[in-house]
């Protein structure tokens, strides 16, 4: 069987910035054990699959880590939607159906695009045993989303950056998607920064995640007093975004750039 195959760089502004995710449209699903394995093989933080669904969205999609199926990706899907909307296809909007976060939806925008992502809005909990695996002393705010997701707030942007946690520190969390966030600051030129570190699903740090985004904008807009601002994920890569939180819906946006295209080889 031979697959289409391209790998996207997702909330990037050049190639080898943002988030690489493989994307991978079928014409009928495989069966999970093989999606695992060939998103094993990409071994890459995100692999997106899309089929042709025409009823509930115009796709159908599922991300898979190497390591995992997951409820919600934020880049994959930013990617899938460039990887459609950059085919010749005439469309500026597309959507997508999945099983966990409903239909999202990625439109063309200027030179970028927008991601509508459901708003999940974290409440507090005492996560004083995670945020001292991460390394985050005195942490401003801890909260939970029952999806998975920890949010950590730390008292300033050089925090976030200096964080070092160890794979073998992160080994001891249970699976979840650990957020640390915090006010921007001048070398960041953002209203926000972060860091996400996702113990569980074969990835030690993800260099930009919408999904993280889908948690922590809703609690930044309360706190900043306003439903618009810039956040920058402070990871080796480095991503930007721009976030808005409108009704239950967060709208991310980003570019991204095709680094490989090709084709998958399945036996």
């Amino acid at each position: 069987m031979r697959i289409p195959f391209a790998q996207i760089d997702a909330f990037a502004d050049a190639p080898f910035t943002g988030n690489p995710a493989a994307v991978m449209p079928l014409t009928a699903w495989l069966d999970d054990a093989t999606l695992q394995a060939i998103a094993a093989e990409n071994n890459l933080s995100e692999t997106a699959f899309l089929v042709s669904d025409g009823v509930a969205a115009d796709f159908a999609l599922r991300w898979f880590t190497p390591a995992a199926e997951v409820a919600l990706c934020g880049h994959a899907t930013l990617a899938a939607g460039h990887f459609v909307l950059s085919s010749g296809d005439a469309r500026t909007r597309v959507t997508f159906a999945t099983r966990q976060a409903g239909v999202l939806e990625v439109a063309r925008v200027d030179a970028g695009y927008t991601l509508a992502l459901p708003a999940w809005t974290p409440a507090a909990k005492d996560l004083g045993d995670v945020a001292a695996t991460l390394g985050v002393a005195d942490p401003v705010a801890t909260l939970w989303h029952d999806k998975g997701y920890a949010l950590i707030v730390a008292a300033d942007a050089h925090a976030v950056r200096a964080l070092d946690p160890s794979p073998a520190a992160l080994a001891t969390l249970e699976p979840m998607v650990a957020v640390i966030t915090a006010p921007g600051d001048a070398d960041s030129a953002s209203d926000i920064v972060s860091r996400v570190f996702t113990p569980g699903f074969g990835i030690h740090e993800d260099p930009v995640t919408g999904s993280a985004h889908a948690v922590a904008v809703p609690y930044w807009a309360e706190r900043l007093g306003r439903t618009r601002f810039n956040a920058f994920q402070a990871s080796a890569r480095g991503g930007r975004l721009s976030c808005s939180l409108e009704d239950n819906r967060v709208v991310l946006g980003g570019a991204c750039v095709t680094v490989i295209e090709g084709t998958f080889l399945l036996p």
